[in-house]
């Protein structure tokens, strides 16, 4: 069997098609939660998707675009510019950050004080405040990045204070699992995590939970997600996948 007959790319009309899907789902799990659907931002996590593709999205109305890596991210940035809402959701090295504060306007990755105080100083430099928020590894995964649940609390008591950083909410990306529901404790620990954050620390007031990817999105929401990463079910199996 040839790619071509395993790997489909999905036309303008697909991808269209796809995020009307996607923002229906939103809706339906935001009414069983009693939630706004409006309240739900829907990221289009593009690792490897090229721009034109991802073009396609935001001519379809998708407003937010999330990308792993920053040489790649770059390329598309030259390419799409401000069209999109940039966050950036991979694994961020420190000699990286001047690179990502001008094209992001959300870094979801945030995962140690040394990182954060590099971005208050980019930050700084450009005259701007960063949003952020913090990732935890909420599965304890030696395959992922983020604080240790644990070590959230104390993590975002000392970066709270830096001038040019908004904190703004907990990213994290639960264990890969067969049946969406089991995924659904780890969604309850995160924003559980977020609520002892804000009980502990009064002067914080986190608003967004990113968690939920295509496969278990809906139940992200019922528990609370205000940010999905949404990739496949947009823009199609990456060759990779």
């Amino acid at each position: 069997m040839s790619s071509a007959d395993t790997f489909a790319i999905p036309t303008s009309t697909d991808i269209r098609a796809n995020i009307e899907a996607i923002h229906q789902r939103i809706a339906r799990a935001a009414a069983r939660a009693g939630r706004n659907p409006d309240d739900v931002v829907l990221v289009g996590a593009s690792k490897k998707v090229p721009a034109e593709r991802i073009g396609m999205a935001l001519d379809a109305g998708l407003q937010h675009i999330g990308e792993n890596f920053v040489q790649e991210a770059m390329k598309k940035y030259d390419v799409i510019g401000r069209r999109a809402t940039w966050h950036f959701i991979g694994h961020l090295q420190r000699n990286k950050v001047k690179y990502v504060i001008p094209r992001f306007e959300v870094i979801e990755s945030v995962d140690s004080e040394r990182l954060a105080r590099e971005i208050d100083k980019r930050a700084k430099q450009a005259g701007r405040t960063m949003r952020i928020l913090l990732q935890v590894n909420v599965g304890d995964e030696t395959t992922k990045f983020g604080v240790a649940p644990e070590e959230a609390d104390e993590l975002a008591g000392r970066i709270d204070g830096l001038d040019a950083l908004k904190l703004e909410g907990v990213m994290a990306m639960p264990p890969m699992v067969a049946d969406p529901e089991d995924a659904r404790r780890y969604f309850v620990t995160v924003r559980e995590l977020r609520d002892a954050i804000e009980a502990n620390r009064p002067g914080i007031k986190l608003q967004h939970l990113s968690m939920g990817m295509t496969h278990d999105f809906e139940v992200a929401i019922e528990e609370g997600a205000t940010i999905v990463r949404v990739g496949t079910g947009i823009f199609g199996p990456r060759p990779t996948d």
